[in-house]
């Protein structure tokens, strides 16, 4: 339990966890300062602290203003910051520049294992002049990760407009590269590096959801920062609709990280003490882009509510039927699924209403009569006979004007007020920040929920939002649609808490902390070609770990790109994450189907260490071969796939390392079946590789880590399996 602890008489807070230090300066009656964040400074005493703080100070020349500019986590004009501003608004034109004075700090101290110190400090903060209160919670977590949240209270009499709230993490000038994201469906969540020069990159994010190509991650690091080297510093902003993301440099050897909710014109204006609060912002600070994650995936892992394993195999029907929905066709993929060992069994869409296609039947939540005359009884009776649970899709937030819904209710749709906006997949919004529309919708879902023994919602949102405002008047309404989906969700969980949800955006649109507070997994990408996935899994996996991760194995040509890919990479792909099928496999050879079933007992094998152990990324510097994998936390246990996306340049291949052993530990290393099959070249012209044996090698991890290990040579698109284990 926290316990509460004074300020210190210095006012300078250290906070130390997992290899990480926070130290912010509260002296004064200023905003909070942090005058460290990233690798741990070890129990300063009160000495160091006011030597640390005396250090940090700036020869003040050349500032905007006589004395040192004050850079606070929500930086102000008022102490001489010319950036970026932490909080823009305005009452009537006034008040657009905050002066904050603290009237009151509280820390508290969590239980923690020896020489950590994880808590978090509240500062209520009160600007009488603007008649505003600002509360903040800047916190690090038992993971190492800060977090941090501001609340903006009219304290006035009349409206205070809020623009923007914008958090900040000052970062060394040692961080010269950054690395963000770019992306689109099919292809989310693609890494990009830029360096990082003085002035401003922005990020920014207006298609009301995540997004494919938001920044996700915006990290800063020392030059060449990789995998496992490298100091990175980095922030998230844990909110599912409009966002922004910044890193800024000046001049005056200011560097910082920031980020905040992207708020459209006139969508926050505060009566007289209403308040906004700010999504939460997390940083992870790591040697190396592994401990960044590390302490993403911790953090999650802590949750009480966080997923437990083993976490089920699931077969979707989309790219087996489509909307194709035949009970018996059904009932015999669904034998076929429960043959090679699936356990969730997941009807996509055309199930209700008038949804025969895309263009029709949105926010029609009924069973159609026409394709299941017998409800959806029937389907679930034979699939929970089998030993599975089922699950259902749904796209709650989305409606078609093709529907009984929008004919009975036009003005539910969100529109500007004078036309609606341009259709996309030919569905418009549904505005859930509509009392009507929003209860409607909860009592449709939780119909379904209580009907029938669904243990899984797949919960889509295809398009992105354009035009979002309330009818009739046309406010923007994006952040209220945002909070409006957060309060169904969670209203859907506390009264259905064995239901898990998935969170689905035209696949990976919708990847974020703040929807997976309220979702069991996401759905990685609408893509599975296994060649794709190989990319996109990687840097989901940068955030969420893989147990939350959907990845399934398609069927032989990738409904998407058109690749042909083998069984082996396709199965070697998905096993690491949220493993599932989404091929017909009632059109699959035996022969394809029995050696499915050997991955999916692997996985069913390796699932407690896949989805509470360590994922680690090899920095291999041939781009035609990556490795990736997952080690134990107690370093027991590894596994580990060497995967080739080209071919190389060298040949044979040449050793590879493998990351996160324990260096004084030694391993037995073999490979691992049914991923042990070197599909390539060398073997096939009989040529073999001295270790690759049932019995495999030992060494020291310190060995296997800075020497490792010969990697079999691999036709392009071909992966193999690795184990590490201790002996």
């Amino acid at each position: 339990m926290p316990t509460d602890s004074p300020l210190p008489p210095h006012g300078v807070v250290l906070l130390r966890a997992a290899g990480a230090s926070l130290v912010l300066d509260a002296s004064g009656d200023t905003l909070p300062r942090v005058l460290h964040w990233g690798a741990d400074l070890g129990d300063l005493s009160a000495a160091g602290l006011r030597a640390l703080r005396l250090s940090s100070r700036p020869q003040p020349i050349g500032f905007s203003v006589d004395g040192p500019v004050e850079v606070s986590v929500l930086p102000e004009q008022s102490a001489g910051w010319l950036g970026t501003p932490g909080l823009v608004g305005n009452r009537d034109g006034a008040d657009f520049s905050t002066a904050f004075r603290v009237v009151r700090a509280e820390l508290a101290v969590d239980a923690a294992p020896p020489g950590d110190r994880p808590g978090r400090l509240l500062v209520h903060a009160r600007d009488p002049v603007a008649a505003l209160d600002l509360e903040l919670v800047i916190e690090l977590t038992a993971a190492g990760l800060v977090r941090q949240r501001a609340t903006v209270t009219n304290r006035g009499g009349t409206p205070f407009a809020v623009d923007a709230v914008n958090l900040t993490l000052p970062v060394p000038a040692a961080a010269t590269e950054l690395l963000d994201f770019t992306g689109h469906h099919l292809r989310e969540r693609s890494p990009q590096r830029t360096p990082f020069t003085q002035g401003l990159r922005l990020r920014e994010n207006r298609t009301g959801r995540t997004g494919y190509d938001s920044a996700y991650l915006l990290a800063a690091g020392t030059e060449g920062f990789g995998n496992r080297g490298g100091e990175v510093w980095a922030v998230h902003t844990a909110w599912s609709g409009n966002h922004r993301a910044f890193a800024e440099r000046t001049f005056h050897s200011v560097s910082l990280l920031g980020s905040g909710e992207l708020l459209l014109s006139g969508e926050v204006l505060l009566g007289p003490d209403e308040s906004y609060s700010a999504p939460w912002q997390y940083g992870s600070y790591g040697r190396g882009l592994d401990e960044v994650s590390a302490r993403f995936h911790r953090h999650l892992r802590a949750r009480p509510h966080h997923p437990g394993p083993p976490r089920p195999v699931v077969v979707n029907t989309w790219e087996a039927v489509y909307f194709d929905h035949d009970l018996e066709r059904l009932r015999r993929l669904a034998d076929a699924a429960a043959a090679v060992g699936a356990e969730r069994f997941v009807l996509d869409d055309g199930w209700f209403g008038a949804r025969r296609d895309d263009r029709r039947g949105l926010g029609d939540w009924y069973v159609s009569p026409e394709v299941w005359p017998q409800g959806l009884g029937p389907l679930i009776d034979h699939v929970t006979a089998l030993g599975m649970q089922f699950g259902l899709w749904v796209e709650p937030e989305m409606i078609n004007e093709d529907s009984e819904l929008a004919r009975a209710h036009p003005d539910w749709i969100m529109a500007t007020g004078g036309r609606l906006p341009g259709a996309a997949r030919h569905q418009q919004v549904l505005d859930l920040a509509r009392p009507e529309a929003y209860a409607y919708i909860l009592q449709r879902l939780d119909d379904l929920l209580t009907t029938y023994p669904i243990a899984y919602l797949k919960w889509d949102h295809n398009r992105d939002l354009v035009e979002a405002g309330h009818q009739p008047g046309g406010r923007a309404g994006v952040h209220d649609q945002t909070a409006a989906v957060y309060r169904l969700l969670d209203e859907l969980r506390t009264r259905h808490p064995g239901a898990e949800i998935e969170s689905c955006s035209s696949g990976g649109g919708r990847v974020d902390l703040g929807v997976l507070e309220r979702t069991d997994r996401v759905w990685v990408s609408d893509c599975i070609d296994a060649l794709e996935r190989q990319r996109i899994q990687r840097w989901t996996n940068a955030l969420v770990p893989l147990e939350l991760m959907g990845t399934h194995v398609g069927s032989p040509v990738s409904h998407t790109t058109g690749r042909t890919h083998t069984l082996d990479f396709r199965a070697g792909t998905a096993l690491f994450g949220h493993f599932g099928i989404e091929w017909d496999l009632t059109s699959a050879e035996p022969a394809d189907l029995e050696r499915l079933a050997e991955w999916v007992a692997l996985y069913k094998e390796m699932r407690p260490l896949l989805h509470s152990g360590t994922a680690v990324h090899g920095d291999h510097p041939d781009p035609a071969y990556s490795l990736h994998g997952v080690v134990a936390e107690d370093r027991s246990d590894a596994l580990y796939a060497l995967v080739a996306t080209g071919t190389s340049e060298l040949y044979p291949t040449g050793p590879v390392r493998l990351p996160g052993l324990d260096p004084h530990t030694v391993y037995r290393v073999r490979p691992q079946a049914p991923g042990d099959v070197p599909d390539g070249n060398a073997h096939h012209w009989g040529a073999h590789l001295p270790w690759w044996t049932p019995q495999g090698v030992e060494l020291p991890g310190s060995v296997l880590a800075e020497a490792g290990v010969q990697a079999p040579v691999l036709y392009p698109e071909r992966l193999v399996l690795l184990r590490a284990t201790r002996r």
